[in-house]
């Protein structure tokens, strides 16, 4: 196995990020913070942001139906930074050390509208030779069409490149088109696991 190049997902594999951290200010029962988080502003909903739906519509859309919860909705996006607990520093120390053999990309299933509030938040983001974004493209992974897309735009081979991140069926799909994975679920240790594939 020959790697030449790294790929990263972000959110679960370099940062931390969960609506929690936000909403846990501001509803005072657990309960209806999880209903909140399963039932309206869910992953689904989130996912067609990552998509490239703009947030004025998907407000708009969850408030209409939801007028109850409209102040919490729109303080989804406007207070969207406080759901970032910050880097994962195990995983980030990796980076520098790792540039120094191989070609890093990332890509990953964020908003357009969203992503530029963290980018020049972490400097570990400078470390990429190229970061493809599923709001921008308007395609989220796991979607064949988005990683056909980073290979071709900086002239990558599948077969040469290891892909990383903490959605099983993400990496299933970079599976079947050749690349190799490493599955983030939780308790695996990034390190330890470049390390016994020799990166």
């Amino acid at each position: 196995m020959k790697i030449k190049n790294i790929i990263f997902d972000f959110g679960g594999v370099l940062i931390d990020w969960n609506p929690r951290y936000l909403y846990c200010k501001i509803f005072q029962d657990e309960t209806e913070m999880e209903f909140f988080l399963s039932q309206i502003c869910n992953h689904e909903w989130n996912l067609k942001q990552d998509a490239g739906r703009s947030f004025i519509q998907a407000i708009k859309e969850l408030g209409d139906k939801f007028p109850k919860y409209e102040s919490e909705i729109k303080t989804y996006y406007h207070n969207w930074i406080e759901m970032i607990g910050g880097e994962i520093k195990e995983n980030v120390s990796l980076i520098k050390h790792l540039k120094a053999k191989y070609r890093l990309f990332g890509l990953t299933n964020w908003s357009a509208e969203t992503f530029p509030k963290i980018i020049n938040q972490y400097p570990f983001f400078k470390e990429f030779e190229g970061i493809v974004v599923s709001g921008t493209e308007k395609i989220v992974k796991p979607n064949p069409k988005i990683y056909q897309l980073l290979l071709a735009r900086y002239g990558l081979k599948a077969n040469e490149s290891m892909f990383i991140d903490d959605n099983q069926e993400n990496i299933f799909v970079a599976n079947k088109l050749g690349f190799h994975t490493i599955f983030l679920n939780e308790g695996v240790n990034l390190k330890n696991e470049l390390h016994s594939l020799g990166i």
